[in-house]
């Protein structure tokens, strides 16, 4: 029994030890607006069959956040899901891989009003870091949270440019 134990306790520790490590690892990435939204972005980012670093991924979002695409409806009215970023990674990560997939962000407007940070960044994806035109364009509207230690991305809900919806040319200045 004491066997188990010591066993159960060292297991604990040496997780928790890991967890710490990786703390320690990844807090770099969220120090401010700019290094998490980067982070955001190379992330999802890379070539055909080129894996993620999720565990970096996740680590961004707080743990109650949500990614929320938003997309035409069949009857051209246009429809929200909800999700967590694990479920991002289950529905998108394999698409990621099998088709490569890069998002740059071109321009973005942040607004801050104490623990609370909006970040409207507008973005180009292409499948690959050599293609030269992209084959989507749209605007991630990305809400994050200051605690005091580092920043959190609460939702990242966004839009796809569509013909009859532009990029509006004030959220295509440069930053």
């Amino acid at each position: 029994m004491k066997r188990i134990l010591l066993l159960l306790f060292f297991t604990a520790a040496l997780s928790l030890n890991l967890n710490a490590q990786e703390e320690s690892n990844y807090l770099e990435y969220v120090q401010n607006v700019d290094t998490t939204i980067e982070t955001l972005y190379k992330v999802i980012s890379g070539e055909k069959g080129e894996e993620r670093n999720w565990d970096l991924f996740t680590y961004l979002f707080h743990e109650n956040a949500k990614l929320i695409p938003s997309r035409p409806n069949q009857n051209g009215n246009s429809e929200v899901s909800f999700m967590t970023p694990q479920q991002y990674i289950n529905t998108s990560g394999k698409w990621l891989i099998e088709n490569g997939f890069y998002e740059k962000e071109i321009s973005k407007k942040v607004e801050v009003f104490g623990a609370v940070t909006h970040v409207f960044s507008t973005y180009e994806s292409f499948k690959s870091k050599t293609d030269t035109e992209p084959f989507m364009r749209g605007i991630n509207s990305i809400q994050l949270f200051n605690d005091g230690e580092r920043y959190w991305i609460l939702n990242v809900f966004w839009a796809s440019e569509t013909e009859s919806t532009p990029i509006p040319k004030k959220y295509l200045k440069p930053y």
